[in-house]
């Protein structure tokens, strides 16, 4: 390009000598220049106009033939639309990929504007939320979904939340929807059919709900029969001593266990408590850190408390209590003799918090994404030695959910864990309100 410019500046050179030695040889200098520069300014204006044309209306056929700079400029335009059009062929081809993919895929897929606004969606999708093409593209999705809470879960724009609820095409069919943003002012819903799945949840807890209730009348039985048998001075001594206090023993667990089930279907079946219950955290806490020094017995660990006193939230005070009690009897169960269990119970911008700290074993980091799941246990020898069932993070978890409150661990083998039960502000009690509250307690 640069030499073409060259070419250029130097043939306006030589056509300007070439006007001025004719208008010498003739006398009319000026003319001469006048009738070059006029002609060299005619030629100019015709490449324009064939540049022209061949833009707005040629743009697939070979580009003019010119000389100098214009064939140049010519000969760039023609490559950079070839390579515009090699563009366009590979983006056409990807989206033609793209929507091969997704009309393959079992889930539903919208791509939607920044307000929600429909822009493209796939079979599936059409299927679920009943769309319909082209009256639908530009509408907002929260406009054809009539569901309050998928109107909320929208607004939020929570990218890690997924929310279930029922299809507009089926109410018998549950959908799992996920927003997830992309680009510049863009999201892309994902939908899933998750009815089977929510059949076979609720074929579980069910079960469980079922089991539990039909083991704790035989455990009743048989407890009572072993407590008879223990009392009796004929097997206070010899060899059935030994086993009728095995006996007990065992059937102890299985009856907290039991315990624990029902308490955990209770709280998957029920729905979520309204906050009306004025809950004074701070005695509730001073009440479990005495029982926990008793629960240390012998071993002594050092528990403290630190909490905030008129900071009170609203919930359900056995629950609350159910979930802060599960987690200091772990903190207890998994801390060495002569251990340090703080307690704290404060607030800060974010809402209210309740906090267990100690210097037990740790947990290592693959399984703390697992700690809340049924019957998980980090060390299982362990957890039988201390009687634990598995299910006592699963029953925080569920309580703290019920109060839209999240629990959340930081743990380093070998020097001990935290764990946190986040509430929201809104669950935090007017000031002035934890007076009151303690006097009724």
């Amino acid at each position: 390009m640069i030499n073409s410019w060259f070419e250029e500046f130097w043939r306006i050179l030589g056509l300007l000598a070439i006007a001025i030695f004719v208008g010498s040889l003739v006398g009319y200098v000026a003319v001469s220049l006048v009738l070059v520069l006029g002609g060299y300014l005619g030629w100019y204006l015709y490449n324009l106009y064939r540049l022209e044309w061949w833009l707005r209306k040629s743009r697939s056929y070979v580009p003019p033939s010119s000389m100098g700079m214009w064939d140049a400029i010519f000969t760039e335009l023609y490559r950079v639309q070839k390579r515009h059009q090699k563009r366009q062929r590979r983006i056409v081809q990807l989206l033609s990929r793209f929507r091969d993919v997704t009309a393959a895929m079992p889930d539903g897929v919208i791509v939607m504007r920044g307000h929600g606004e429909i822009e493209w969606w796939n079979e599936r999708a059409g299927q679920m939320f009943e769309l319909k093409y082209p009256a639908d593209v530009g509408q907002r999705l929260t406009n054809l979904v009539r569901n309050p809470g998928f109107h909320e879960y929208f607004q939020r724009n929570d990218t890690n939340e997924i929310y279930n609820f029922p299809s507009p095409e089926n109410a018998n069919i549950i959908l799992a929807v996920r927003v997830t943003p992309y680009g510049q002012d863009q999201f892309l819903l994902m939908a899933r059919d998750v009815t089977l799945l929510q059949r076979v949840e609720q074929i579980r807890r069910d079960f469980v709900a079922n089991i539990s209730h039909e083991l704790r009348t035989p455990l009743t039985v048989m407890s009572g029969y072993l407590e008879i048998l223990g009392n009796d001075t004929q097997f206070q001594s010899g060899p059935l001593k030994r086993p009728i206090e095995l006996m007990q023993q065992q059937s102890k667990r299985m009856y907290r266990l039991v315990e624990d089930l029902m308490l955990l279907s209770r709280l998957e079946n029920q729905q979520k408590p309204m906050k009306h219950e004025l809950v004074a955290v701070p005695q509730v806490l001073a009440t479990l850190c005495e029982e926990a020094r008793i629960l240390s017995g012998e071993r002594q660990h050092n528990v403290t408390l630190q909490a905030e006193p008129e900071l009170f939230i609203y919930g359900d005070a056995k629950e609350l209590d159910s979930a802060f009690s599960n987690l200091v009897i772990n903190a207890i169960n998994y801390t060495p003799a002569g251990g340090t269990i703080a307690l704290r119970w404060y607030r800060d911008e974010q809402g209210a918090h309740f906090a267990v700290k100690d210097n037990g074993i740790g947990i290592p980091p693959h399984h703390l994404s697992r700690l809340t799941e049924r019957f998980y246990r980090v060390d299982v020898a362990r957890s039988r030695e201390t009687g634990g069932s598995g299910l006592g993070l699963a029953i925080v978890k569920h309580s703290l959910s019920r109060h839209e409150a999240q629990l959340r661990i930081e743990s380093e083998v070998g020097r001990g864990s935290t764990f946190y039960c986040d509430f929201p502000l809104d669950a935090i009690a007017a000031k002035g309100s934890g007076r009151a509250a303690v006097q009724s307690k």
